[in-house]
């Protein structure tokens, strides 16, 4: 991880320790924007999986808190508040990854120049 970008590319498997404030700050935006489960680990060690629906970032670490509904719907959202993951791994798949417009329309494009069905249904994303 280079200093320009501390938190890298964000990828199923990216595991990112809580130590430093801001670190955790870009990482739960890019958590945010990750369409796959993610575990949080809390400084008391107790884990959470599931989806990141919403973040607060404010003005200090302290008043910041991120929602999760987690894998296990019986438990209901959790509010965790910034200060208190010591680590963030990105272990669920991300369904959209790869399936950008552009990756979309160049696939139809190919599949009509090679002289293949192609479709404006969208792949299947299981």
């Amino acid at each position: 991880m280079s200093s320009e970008d501390p938190v890298g590319l964000v990828v199923q498997g990216t595991t990112i320790a809580g130590d430093d404030p801001e670190i955790v700050r870009i990482a739960l935006d890019q958590a945010f924007d990750y369409r796959g489960d993610v575990t949080i680990i809390r400084r008391d060690g107790t884990e959470v999986e599931g989806y990141l629906f919403d973040r607060r970032s404010e003005r200090t670490l302290e008043a910041s808190l991120v929602r999760i509904m987690p894998t296990d719907p019986a438990v209901g959202r959790i509010e965790i508040a910034y200060p208190d993951i010591a680590e963030i791994r990105f272990t669920g798949r991300d369904p959209a990854a790869g399936k950008t417009w552009e990756n979309w329309v160049r696939r139809f494009a190919e599949k009509k120049l090679a002289g293949e069905k192609a479709s404006i249904e969208s792949d299947r994303l299981d």
